[in-house]
């Protein structure tokens, strides 16, 4: 079994995308059924206290129940058994050579899948839950010294981590070639220009945003203790959740006296809703609404399902506070906005789609910290847009400035 399939707590991994497909059809019959048994309930109950439609209406409520209950563990035990020899057959479809990773797509699909049910993923031991790692061509790296140095041959001091964030993996930092207009591929741009060995980080999306910062913290510590070379500096780009975990790591860090954080000279967060996003407290408010009817109280069961990860981005963090223990550490934030002009009303009520201006900006810590917003620039192309890798490299380029300026008398 490859290693990145492997869970942490030692169990084999259960179930597959066939698997995911049969809970998911059977939990929303189930949601439709309790539907179905509310309206039905409601006008029977309305019939039986209707002088001389008491005793007929009881009988067709009998009926009614008998034949729905029929119908509705038809399809149950139907599309289980279904389902069930699905993921018989993808199991020995799927079975590749040992050690061979799923290809671009199906990691995709498998991202995706982590952050909308990551958390149910992880608790049920599933298939499809992602592992924390640093991944390459599709496979997680182990983190000891031989491992990395086969992974990296040209492994230099400077290391910069790419975080990516809800529902995306490490190919999102991948500019495509035809890609209108062109694209910038961050982490070959920041090797050739400042030697940086570019890492993606891939996680589970869907786990609470603290328990990804405190694996993240964990991950760093041994990163740098196993690099092949003694790593002088360490560079974080993180766009949206991944942001979030980021700052969460570095708080893990501080509390347990971690040394990685001596290492970062800067941290990056790219559209990272500190104050949270506006799509996610439209999800809450919708999930509320649903839940103030009978009728409607399984479609709110169902929208409620979403995972802790998303439902951690209603509010946000909250600005960011500088912890003594980060006083070295170079804090940029960069938002973006569909307007033009980033000034414009509109164009903070609308963001980047997904996360305002001032959520993406804001912040409260003091030192060397700095925010710049684009215009005409939607979320996801934060990951490869060529204005955004110019402000990285300004801000990075900043940094090396002072060490080369000559001494001045």
């Amino acid at each position: 079994m490859p290693a990145e399939e492997k869970q942490a707590n030692g169990q084999p991994p259960l179930a597959g995308y066939s698997d995911a497909a049969k809970t998911a059809v059977q939990q929303t019959a189930r949601r439709v059924q309790e539907m179905h048994g509310a309206i039905a309930d409601s006008y029977f109950d309305i019939l039986s206290r209707l002088p001389l439609f008491g005793g007929p209406a009881q009988l067709v409520r009998s009926a009614h129940d008998a034949i729905a209950a029929t119908v509705y563990g038809a399809i149950h035990h139907g599309s289980g058994g279904l389902l069930a020899a699905a993921s018989l057959v993808e199991r020995h479809a799927t079975a590749g050579p040992a050690g061979q990773p799923p290809g671009r797509l199906a990691s995709g699909l498998r991202s995706a899948l982590n952050g909308a049910f990551g958390d149910h993923l992880a608790a049920s031991n599933s298939v499809l839950a992602v592992r924390m790692a640093i991944y390459v061509e599709g496979a997680a790296v182990a983190l000891d010294t031989a491992a990395l140095r086969a992974a990296f041959p040209t492994a230099g001091k400077r290391l910069c981590v790419f975080i990516h964030g809800l529902g995306c993996d490490e190919h999102s930092w991948q500019a495509r070639d035809r890609a209108d207009p062109p694209a910038t591929h961050f982490g070959r741009q920041l090797h050739a220009d400042f030697a940086f060995t570019p890492l993606y980080l891939r996680y589970n999306s869907g786990l609470p945003i603290a328990s990804n910062g405190a694996q993240l913290a964990a991950l760093l510590e041994d990163l740098l203790a196993a690099w092949p070379e003694p790593a002088g500096e360490l560079l974080i780009v993180a766009h949206s959740m991944g942001g979030l975990v980021a700052l969460s790591a570095c708080e893990h860090a501080a509390a347990a006296g971690m040394h990685w954080p001596q290492a970062t000279r800067m941290l990056i967060c790219l559209g990272s809703p500190n104050l949270g996003s506006p799509v996610e407290r439209l999800g809450h408010l919708t999930h509320t609404a649903l839940s103030l009817s009978r009728i409607t109280a399984p479609l709110a069961t169902i929208a409620g399902a979403r995972s802790q990860g998303i439902k951690d981005l209603r509010h946000g963090p909250g600005a960011p506070r500088k912890d003594p223990a980060h006083d070295h550490i170079a804090f940029r934030f960069l938002g973006s906005s569909l307007a033009d002009d980033t000034g414009h009303p509109l164009g903070e009520v609308f963001g980047d789609g997904l996360v305002t201006l001032g959520s993406a900006t804001g912040h409260a810590i003091d030192g060397d910290v700095q925010s710049a917003s684009l215009g005409r620039l939607g979320h996801m192309r934060l990951l490869t847009d060529a204005r955004v890798y110019r402000q990285i490299s300004a801000w990075v380029g900043a940094l090396d400035a002072p060490a080369r300026e000559p001494e001045r008398a």
